[in-house]
Order: C-alpha cells, then sequence, then structure tokens
C-alpha cells in the first residue's frame, strides 16, 4: 500500500485518541494526572512509532500522534494492517493503572469509509461521530469480528480528516478502569471497567483527525 515514512515524538502533546470525544464532555484536563498505582518506565517496544505517513496513490496521507498509542507495521510494504500497544501515558487513560502502564495491544485495519451524505467534522483536532449518529454503511465497514472492531480512526492530509483511516480493536493486557485519568464519571459513554481479553465494550466511536497543525494544538 505505497510507501511509509516513520516520525518518533514519544511525548508529543499534539493529538490523543479519544481526547475530542473526551473533551465534548469534560475538557482535556492535566499534562500528567496521577495515579493511586503509582508509576512506571515507559516502556514501547522496539521499532513502534507514534505518527504514520501513507502515499496512498500518490495522497501523504498522516495517521497519529495520540497519547500513548505506538503503531508497527509487521510488513514495512504493507500498511492495510498494523499492529499498535497502549500505555497509560502520564495517567491519560485511567486512573487506578500505574502511570506509563501498558494497557493493550491490538491491531489496525486500513479501510475507506463509504462517500456518503455526511460531511465530516473538521473543525477541532479530533471530531467524534458516535455509532448512534453514524451513516449505517460507516458501521457495517466494520472488519471481523466485528463485535472487537469498535472504533475507527480517520487519516488527514493538509486540508483535514479523510475518510481512509483504521478500525482498532484493543485488546487489554490488563484489568483497569477507563475513565480518562480519573476525568470521566460512570455516566460517560467512554466509562468501563476493563478486563483483560478483547476490549468489547470500547466505546463505539469514528473519529475524524484534522491533524496536528501545531505544538499548540489539542
Amino acid at each position: 500500500m505505497g510507501e511509509l515514512t516513520l516520525r518518533i515524538g514519544r511525548f508529543m502533546t499534539t493529538g490523543v485518541l479519544m481526547c475530542a470525544a473526551a473533551g465534548l464532555l469534560f475538557g482535556c484536563g492535566s499534562d500528567h494526572l496521577t495515579s493511586g498505582q503509582g508509576e512506571v518506565e515507559l516502556a514501547v517496544p522496539r521499532g513502534y512509532v507514534d505518527t504514520l505517513e501513507v502515499n496512498r496513490g500518490g495522497q501523504i496521507l498522516g495517521f497519529g500522534p495520540f497519547v500513548g498509542y505506538y503503531f508497527l507495521p509487521p510488513d514495512p510494504g504493507d500498511l492495510t494492517r498494523l499492529r499498535f500497544v497502549c500505555f497509560n501515558e502520564r495517567g491519560f487513560y485511567s486512573s487506578d493503572a500505574p502511570v506509563n502502564a501498558q494497557l493493550y495491544e491490538g491491531e489496525a485495519v486500513f479501510s475507506t469509509l463509504a462517500d456518503v451524505d455526511f460531511s465530516i467534522p473538521g473543525g477541532d483536532r479530533i471530531n467524534p461521530v458516535f455509532f448512534d449518529d453514524a451513516p449505517e454503511k460507516w458501521i457495517e465497514n466494520r472488519p471481523e469480528p466485528r463485535a472487537e472492531f469498535l472504533h475507527f480512526h480517520s487519516c488527514y492530509n493538509g486540508a483535514g480528516p479523510v475518510l481512509a483511516g483504521y478500525w482498532i480493536r484493543h485488546h487489554a493486557v490488563r484489568a483497569f478502569t477507563y475513565d480518562m485519568g480519573g476525568r470521566v464519571t460512570r455516566d460517560s459513554p467512554l466509562y468501563h471497567e476493563v478486563t483483560k481479553g478483547p476490549d468489547t465494550r470500547f466505546a463505539r466511536i469514528l473519529e475524524f483527525d484534522r491533524g496536528p497543525r501545531s505544538d499548540a494544538d489539542g
């Protein structure tokens, strides 16, 4: 699937997976949150990176970065499937898991959503569309097992979010509370108790990423 360019910036704060969706409900808060379980060293596996650039038919598309997420194409010449790991970097995702502890591993599958009569939101860095509000053709686009591919995150170009992106399948490596570092409560669609294994309670959201325009973007 074209060329691949990798950029590493492990502590960039220009964008976060779920940030805008969470921001609609509580606002994105502290740059470094505390956890009742202490802190461990961030240990990103060798070869994993936070940002990908894909040459797709001559068009350069960006993917990432998101706080705590790092990606690896098993075959550098094929970006249709990625492996990823996710950490509780800066305590961003969980208040009861150690800061920087690994939360997930998983798979991301490249896909292009159907071009339907629906305006892609693009005003913020990350623009969420919940499944209940999304075109049915987009939801039907999920890879198998569909019960586990519950999150879509778009790529972006110089003009903003595009219909191409990755469906993401989260497999928890530990039990923890997904509460955005304590910034959401039980009434939030993001909040859930995670057990080891496929996270079938992960928030059902498609996110359209405008791309990091500057270090000040959030």
